[in-house]
This record gives C-alpha cells, sequence and structure tokens, in this order.
C-alpha cells in the first residue's frame, strides 16, 4: 500500500536522466477541474511513474494511476463509487511543435521550464480516464425504469406510426 505523498512540481528531464521511479498518493480534493467535471471527492489516487530516455532519445512518463471515485449515476444522480485506473506513455515536450513530432504512442505532457506540475498531470489524466456513463443497479437506484418515460411518449408508441411512403402515394395520386 502506498503512503508517500508525491510532490507538486518535479524536474522530469533530471528523472529521466537517472532512469527514476516514482510512486504515492495524491489527495483527490485538490484536483479543481476534476470536482466540477464530477463533483467532490475524498480520498486519494495512487500513481506509479518511470521516467526514462528511449532509444530515439525521448524523454518518456509510462505512468499508471488507480483511484476510487464518487461519480453521479446518470438516472438518479446520486454519487456512486466508481474504480478508475489508468495506464499512460507521455513524450515530454517543450512546445507544440515538439508534440507533433511525437509518435502516436505518446501523448505530450508539457514541462515549463525544467518544471512539470504533476499536480495537473496526473488531474488530466484522471479525467482522461472517466467512464462515459455510470448507472446503479437498477434494484439500487433511487430512479426506476417506469419513472424515465413520460406519458406522452407512452401514448405516441400506441399509435402507428405514419408510413414515409404516404406523402409519396399522396403525390403520385395527384399526377394522375
Amino acid at each position: 500500500m502506498l503512503t508517500t505523498r508525491l510532490p507538486g512540481r518535479v524536474e522530469p528531464y533530471k528523472l529521466a536522466a537517472r532512469a527514476e521511479h516514482m510512486e504515492g498518493l495524491m489527495a483527490l480534493d485538490t484536483f479543481t477541474r476534476l470536482t466540477e467535471a464530477v463533483g467532490p471527492q475524498q480520498g486519494d489516487v495512487e500513481v506509479w511513474l518511470d521516467f526514462t530516455i528511449d532509444p530515439q532519445r525521448r524523454h518518456e512518463i509510462h505512468g499508471r494511476l488507480r483511484a476510487t471515485l464518487q461519480l453521479p449515476c446518470r438516472r438518479c444522480l446520486r454519487p456512486m463509487a466508481q474504480e478508475v485506473e489508468s495506464e499512460f506513455l507521455l513524450g515530454m515536450v517543450s512546445n507544440d511543435a515538439l508534440a507533433a513530432e511525437l509518435p502516436s504512442t505518446h501523448e505530450p505532457v508539457l514541462v515549463e521550464d525544467e518544471q512539470l506540475n504533476l499536480l495537473t498531470m496526473v488531474e488530466d489524466e484522471l479525467i482522461l480516464s472517466l467512464p462515459q456513463a455510470v448507472y446503479h443497479d437498477e434494484a439500487d437506484c433511487a430512479v426506476s425504469r417506469d419513472q424515465l418515460t413520460s406519458g406522452e411518449d407512452v401514448a405516441a408508441s400506441r399509435e402507428p406510426a405514419a408510413s414515409p411512403f404516404d406523402v409519396l402515394r399522396h403525390l403520385k395520386g395527384k399526377k394522375h
């Protein structure tokens, strides 16, 4: 179990030159964009990072993260625990031109003034790993399937739909 807190900023080129490995925790309540997207969070995200230089002399970060987030159910909007995991391969770049040169296997991460904001990088990866939609099991959800349909939709579905060819029949009848 991880117990070490990761720093907010690191010098990634130095870490890559020494092939350093970092692992530790970051508090979920420090990620403001994540909170804006899915609501307040508690607990920590576990992070494992390997800083390396590949044979083409690209500075890379091989990373993995895992967290249990409270995500809103799409039916009832009540938060529910959801395990989120991600593995990623980042290429360190200092500008957009260098980012365009990275192979498709790498995602760019911007390093400014020899410093990398780990907080922003981990938050980006967390947001990218969010599931599209989360639902409670129907038995556990506060909103039932019947509550999701309106009376108008049910009444409209009982009437047979008009044939799209009725318009053509009508036009054909007028020409004769």
